[in-house]
Protein backbone atom coordinates (compact mmCIF):
# COMPACT_ATOMS: atom_id res chain seq x y z
CA UNK A 1 0.00 0.00 0.00
CA UNK A 2 1.15 3.33 -1.05
CA UNK A 3 0.66 6.82 -1.59
CA UNK A 4 -1.13 6.20 -4.35
CA UNK A 5 -3.17 3.25 -2.80
CA UNK A 6 -3.38 4.41 0.40
CA UNK A 7 -5.48 1.65 2.28
CA UNK A 8 -8.31 1.40 4.23
CA UNK A 9 -5.96 1.64 7.83
CA UNK A 10 -4.35 4.82 8.76
CA UNK A 11 -0.56 4.19 9.52
CA UNK A 12 -0.03 3.63 12.86
CA UNK A 13 -2.31 0.92 12.90
CA UNK A 14 -0.57 -0.72 9.70
CA UNK A 15 2.64 -0.33 11.97
CA UNK A 16 0.91 -2.21 14.59
CA UNK A 17 -0.51 -4.49 11.81
CA UNK A 18 2.89 -5.24 10.54
CA UNK A 19 4.58 -5.63 13.56
CA UNK A 20 2.33 -8.65 14.27
CA UNK A 21 3.17 -9.61 11.11
CA UNK A 22 6.84 -9.80 11.74
CA UNK A 23 6.41 -12.23 14.80
CA UNK A 24 5.06 -14.43 11.94
CA UNK A 25 9.19 -15.23 11.71
CA UNK A 26 9.15 -17.59 14.91
CA UNK A 27 7.29 -19.83 12.80
CA UNK A 28 10.57 -20.50 10.06
CA UNK A 29 12.96 -20.45 13.41
CA UNK A 30 11.23 -22.86 14.96
CA UNK A 31 10.65 -25.30 12.37
CA UNK A 32 14.37 -25.27 11.58
CA UNK A 33 14.61 -26.62 15.17
CA UNK A 34 12.02 -29.23 14.98
CA UNK A 35 11.06 -32.46 12.48
CA UNK A 36 8.69 -31.74 10.42
CA UNK A 37 5.63 -33.75 11.59
CA UNK A 38 5.78 -31.79 14.62
CA UNK A 39 5.78 -28.36 12.37
CA UNK A 40 2.71 -29.79 10.78
CA UNK A 41 0.77 -30.78 14.35
CA UNK A 42 1.47 -27.48 15.50
CA UNK A 43 0.35 -25.69 12.42
CA UNK A 44 -2.32 -28.00 12.13
CA UNK A 45 -4.18 -27.18 15.20
CA UNK A 46 -3.29 -23.14 14.66
CA UNK A 47 -4.92 -23.33 11.31
CA UNK A 48 -8.12 -25.01 12.98
CA UNK A 49 -8.22 -22.67 15.51
CA UNK A 50 -8.02 -19.50 13.50
CA UNK A 51 -10.31 -20.47 10.85
CA UNK A 52 -13.19 -21.02 12.73
CA UNK A 53 -12.43 -17.93 15.15
CA UNK A 54 -11.99 -16.09 11.84
CA UNK A 55 -15.06 -17.77 9.86
CA UNK A 56 -17.41 -17.47 13.45
CA UNK A 57 -17.29 -14.05 13.37
CA UNK A 58 -19.54 -13.75 10.20
CA UNK A 59 -21.93 -15.93 12.08
CA UNK A 60 -22.09 -14.86 15.97
CA UNK A 61 -22.88 -11.33 16.70
CA UNK A 62 -21.57 -12.53 19.93
CA UNK A 63 -18.43 -13.15 18.69
CA UNK A 64 -18.08 -10.39 16.17
CA UNK A 65 -18.35 -7.85 19.11
CA UNK A 66 -15.42 -8.74 20.74
CA UNK A 67 -13.61 -9.29 17.32
CA UNK A 68 -14.04 -6.20 16.02
CA UNK A 69 -13.28 -4.88 19.07
CA UNK A 70 -10.14 -6.80 19.41
CA UNK A 71 -8.88 -6.52 16.04
CA UNK A 72 -11.10 -4.37 13.96
CA UNK A 73 -8.52 -1.37 14.27
CA UNK A 74 -5.98 -3.82 12.15
CA UNK A 75 -8.47 -5.18 9.28
CA UNK A 76 -8.59 -3.67 5.62
CA UNK A 77 -11.99 -3.32 3.95
CA UNK A 78 -12.10 -6.71 2.25
CA UNK A 79 -11.32 -8.39 5.68
CA UNK A 80 -14.81 -7.19 7.01
CA UNK A 81 -17.12 -8.31 3.90
CA UNK A 82 -19.81 -10.24 4.96
CA UNK A 83 -21.42 -11.15 1.55
CA UNK A 84 -17.60 -12.98 0.45
CA UNK A 85 -16.88 -13.69 4.06
CA UNK A 86 -12.92 -13.42 3.87
CA UNK A 87 -10.54 -14.74 5.91
CA UNK A 88 -7.96 -11.81 7.56
CA UNK A 89 -4.57 -11.94 7.09
CA UNK A 90 -3.22 -13.69 9.90
CA UNK A 91 -5.28 -16.59 9.17
CA UNK A 92 -3.48 -16.72 5.51
CA UNK A 93 -0.25 -16.66 7.09
CA UNK A 94 -0.91 -19.98 8.69
CA UNK A 95 -2.24 -21.63 5.98
CA UNK A 96 0.65 -20.77 4.03
CA UNK A 97 2.68 -21.84 6.50
CA UNK A 98 0.75 -25.08 7.06
CA UNK A 99 0.75 -26.15 2.91
CA UNK A 100 4.71 -24.80 2.63
CA UNK A 101 5.85 -26.94 5.22
CA UNK A 102 4.18 -29.79 4.15
CA UNK A 103 5.13 -29.59 0.24
CA UNK A 104 8.57 -28.15 0.43
CA UNK A 105 12.11 -28.57 1.39
CA UNK A 106 12.82 -27.16 5.02
CA UNK A 107 15.44 -25.38 3.01
CA UNK A 108 12.82 -23.77 0.63
CA UNK A 109 10.36 -23.04 2.89
CA UNK A 110 12.58 -21.33 5.77
CA UNK A 111 13.82 -18.83 2.73
CA UNK A 112 10.74 -18.62 1.21
CA UNK A 113 8.29 -17.71 4.03
CA UNK A 114 11.04 -15.71 5.48
CA UNK A 115 10.74 -13.71 2.27
CA UNK A 116 7.42 -13.20 2.66
CA UNK A 117 7.26 -11.99 6.17
CA UNK A 118 10.14 -9.89 5.95
CA UNK A 119 9.71 -8.30 2.29
CA UNK A 120 5.53 -8.00 2.60
CA UNK A 121 6.14 -5.98 5.59
CA UNK A 122 9.24 -3.74 4.53
CA UNK A 123 6.86 -2.88 0.91
CA UNK A 124 3.63 -2.05 3.04
CA UNK A 125 5.52 0.02 5.44
CA UNK A 126 8.15 1.81 2.93
CA UNK A 127 5.52 1.74 0.61
CA UNK A 128 2.40 4.20 2.56
CA UNK A 129 5.16 6.44 4.01
CA UNK A 130 7.05 7.24 0.98
CA UNK A 131 5.85 5.44 -1.95
CA UNK A 132 5.23 8.38 -4.84
CA UNK A 133 5.57 6.69 -7.85
CA UNK A 134 3.19 4.15 -9.25
CA UNK A 135 4.98 0.83 -10.64
CA UNK A 136 2.20 -1.68 -11.89
CA UNK A 137 -0.65 -1.38 -9.34
CA UNK A 138 1.68 -0.43 -6.14
CA UNK A 139 4.69 2.14 -5.70
CA UNK A 140 8.20 1.78 -7.09
CA UNK A 141 9.23 2.60 -3.44
CA UNK A 142 7.04 -0.41 -1.43
CA UNK A 143 8.63 -2.91 -4.40
CA UNK A 144 11.95 -1.81 -4.08
CA UNK A 145 11.69 -2.12 -0.36
CA UNK A 146 10.44 -5.71 -0.98
CA UNK A 147 13.24 -6.83 -3.04
CA UNK A 148 16.09 -5.04 -0.76
CA UNK A 149 14.87 -6.26 2.26
CA UNK A 150 14.80 -9.60 0.91
CA UNK A 151 17.95 -10.26 -0.51
CA UNK A 152 19.29 -9.12 3.02
CA UNK A 153 17.19 -11.95 4.30
CA UNK A 154 18.96 -14.08 1.24
CA UNK A 155 22.26 -13.39 3.06
CA UNK A 156 21.02 -14.74 6.50
CA UNK A 157 18.96 -17.63 5.32
CA UNK A 158 20.41 -21.32 5.78
CA UNK A 159 21.81 -22.95 2.74
CA UNK A 160 22.21 -26.46 1.37
CA UNK A 161 26.00 -26.01 1.03
CA UNK A 162 26.93 -22.02 1.01
CA UNK A 163 27.51 -22.08 -3.03
CA UNK A 164 27.48 -18.94 -4.24
CA UNK A 165 24.57 -20.27 -6.48
CA UNK A 166 22.60 -20.52 -4.07
CA UNK A 167 22.86 -16.56 -3.24
CA UNK A 168 22.41 -15.98 -7.12
CA UNK A 169 19.19 -18.11 -6.57
CA UNK A 170 18.15 -16.24 -3.52
CA UNK A 171 18.73 -12.75 -5.46
CA UNK A 172 16.58 -13.83 -8.29
CA UNK A 173 13.55 -15.31 -6.50
CA UNK A 174 14.10 -12.22 -4.22
CA UNK A 175 13.00 -9.85 -7.52
CA UNK A 176 10.26 -13.10 -7.96
CA UNK A 177 8.81 -12.11 -4.23
CA UNK A 178 8.66 -8.51 -5.11
CA UNK A 179 6.86 -9.00 -8.50
CA UNK A 180 4.62 -11.31 -6.80
CA UNK A 181 3.66 -8.91 -3.81
CA UNK A 182 3.09 -5.85 -6.39
CA UNK A 183 0.55 -8.09 -8.30
CA UNK A 184 -1.22 -10.00 -5.88
CA UNK A 185 -3.76 -8.32 -4.14
CA UNK A 186 -5.67 -7.35 -7.44
CA UNK A 187 -6.28 -11.75 -7.88
CA UNK A 188 -4.87 -13.41 -4.66
CA UNK A 189 -3.89 -13.03 -0.93
CA UNK A 190 -0.41 -12.39 -1.04
CA UNK A 191 0.23 -14.34 2.09
CA UNK A 192 -0.23 -17.07 -0.44
CA UNK A 193 0.85 -16.03 -3.32
CA UNK A 194 4.25 -14.58 -2.34
CA UNK A 195 5.77 -17.47 -0.43
CA UNK A 196 4.35 -20.57 -2.92
CA UNK A 197 5.78 -17.91 -6.05
CA UNK A 198 9.21 -18.14 -4.12
CA UNK A 199 9.05 -21.59 -3.39
CA UNK A 200 8.68 -22.97 -6.64
CA UNK A 201 10.58 -20.82 -8.15
CA UNK A 202 14.06 -21.82 -5.29
CA UNK A 203 12.99 -25.11 -6.20
CA UNK A 204 13.33 -24.84 -10.47
CA UNK A 205 16.51 -23.12 -9.73
CA UNK A 206 18.31 -25.00 -7.62
CA UNK A 207 17.31 -28.01 -10.16
CA UNK A 208 18.60 -25.79 -13.13
CA UNK A 209 21.74 -24.10 -11.38
CA UNK A 210 22.69 -27.04 -8.71
CA UNK A 211 21.50 -30.54 -10.35
CA UNK A 212 21.85 -33.46 -8.22
CA UNK A 213 21.85 -31.45 -4.72
CA UNK A 214 20.49 -32.43 -2.18
CA UNK A 215 17.79 -29.91 -0.54
CA UNK A 216 18.87 -30.92 2.68
CA UNK A 217 19.95 -29.09 6.03
CA UNK A 218 23.12 -30.65 7.74
CA UNK A 219 22.01 -31.90 11.39
CA UNK A 220 18.83 -30.44 11.13
CA UNK A 221 15.91 -31.91 11.94
CA UNK A 222 14.08 -33.28 9.02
Amino acid sequence: MTHIDRGTIDYKDELVRKLIHLTSMLIPIIYYFIPKLDALVILGGLVIFAMALDLSRYFSPQIAKVFYKMFGFLLRKHEIDNEKKNLNGATYVLISAFIGVFIFPKVIFIAAFSILIVGDSMAALIGRKYGKNKFIFKSLEGTLAFFISSCIVVLFAPKVGYFPEEYLIGFIVAFIGAFTENISYKFVDDNLSIPFAVGFSLWILYAIFLPGVKLTLSQVPG
